[in-house]
């Protein structure tokens, strides 16, 4: 079992507390198609927490695409898609942690295959130890991404996101805006009229329609002809449940701090919260605490919250267990079953793609109960049915 990575170490949202204004210091070709740009941050997104300790990652390619919304057995076009993101290159120049100036070049996977349904990649170690960075990229929320439609619409959304802390992205020149959408190379798109026609309008709709986000565009003129443009970024109310938890309001649960006490780390502590509740995560503390004398209580209140240890009064009969589960009890077992087999990464992937598909009323039962839930049951198996064909075949 590879060991949660310390919170230091993590990239993207679970660092936003550390998020610092900073230039968009790495570019990546803007030429990326919608589906290549989708895959990219899920890859990113698999692969964060051993970026650096690493060196190759794995997906399994259903899950891969039905991460990205895209639910074709075309692996033709996941090809394809997967191609371009070794084709395209990733250029960098920033200061180092000394101050040094530093440029430089990498293509953006190293190299990528699938076999028997599973995608392997790498990324360069220069480009890895650059992404790992938390003051140089902020992953998005892939639930977000999943309802672009337009390639340009994502990237100017990619390129805003990392400074919704500062509020603007601050001044770029008309050339750099052009490569980050990757139209610098038609030129059509160097007169202002039609890149504001064709590729900033249609965009910023987009974003503000789609996102968590609202952002405004501005200009800077020399004379009569415009030479930079910002945007300015504000949170969007309407949408702002899609935003990715970075962990501030589990932290101040009382539960949080007794959690660490007894050596479970940040994001454990975080995962349990989210998955199990409040109420049941201190019920199952307290029960573990109440046995006295346990030599590892993590590995023991681990145990207690998938097999739901529970205290049974001394007067109570003792109640034979039936000879065959219920069919629903089997298929929450199976679920169990199947969240246990994945990674931490994996498992907050699954809750947050499954929990873009619920209504409000569903999403806070399912935030209380997490997979056990009994109001999203139904939708719950659903979901592991389409992630892993025949998950209930013996259930």
């Amino acid at each position: 079992m590879i060991e949660d990575i310390p919170r230091e170490r993590l990239t993207g949202p679970l660092r936003r507390d550390a998020v610092k204004k900073h230039v968009a210091a790495i570019h990546v070709s803007g030429r990326l198609s919608l589906l290549q740009r989708k895959l990219s941050n899920v890859l990113l997104l698999n692969a964060y927490d051993m970026l650096g300790e690493q060196a190759v990652f794995q997906i399994d390619a259903k899950t891969l695409s039905l991460m990205v919304g895209y639910n074709s057995n075309d692996t033709e076009t996941l090809k394809t898609a997967l191609r371009g993101l070794a084709e395209t290159i990733a250029e960098w120049d920033m200061l180092d942690e000394k101050g040094r100036q530093e440029w430089g070049v990498s293509s953006l996977l190293s190299f990528a295959t699938l076999k028997e349904g599973v995608c392997s990649y790498a990324y360069s170690p220069a480009l890895a130890e650059k992404l790992r960075d938390p003051k140089v990229f902020a992953l998005i929320n892939l639930n977000i991404q999943r309802r672009f439609t337009s390639g340009h619409a994502l990237a100017l959304y990619e390129n805003c996101y990392r400074f919704v802390r500062t509020g603007s992205t601050g001044w770029w020149p008309l050339e750099t805006f052009r490569r980050l959408m990757g139209v610098n190379d038609s030129a059509y798109y160097e007169t202002f009229k039609h890149l504001n026609a064709k590729i900033i309008k249609p965009a910023v709709a987009e974003v503000n329609k789609t996102s968590n986000i609202v952002v405004t565009p501005e200009t800077r003129k020399r004379g009569r002809a415009v030479t930079d443009i910002r945007f300015l970024i504000e949170k969007n109310p309407q949408l702002a449940i899609l935003d990715l938890d970075d962990g501030t309001g589990t932290r101040n649960a009382p539960v949080y701090e007794r959690l660490r006490a007894i050596g479970i780390s940040d994001r454990l502590a975080r995962q349990w919260i989210g998955e199990h509740g409040e109420a049941a995560v201190t019920t199952k503390l307290a029960y573990v605490e109440g046995q006295g004398g346990v030599r590892h209580p993590a590995r023991y209140l681990a145990a207690a919250l998938r097999d739901d240890y529970r205290t049974v009064p001394e007067d109570a009969e003792t109640v034979p267990a039936p000879q065959e589960a219920s069919a629903r009890s089997r298929r929450l077992r199976r679920v169990s079953e199947l969240v246990a087999a994945r990674t931490p990464t994996q498992r907050d992937a699954d809750k947050r793609l499954f929990m873009a598909r619920l209504s409000p009323a569903d999403r806070a039962d399912f935030e209380r109960h997490g997979w056990m839930s009994p109001i999203c049951h139904e939708g719950i198996c659903d979901f592991w049915s389409e992630l892993v064909p025949d998950a209930f075949e013996d259930a």
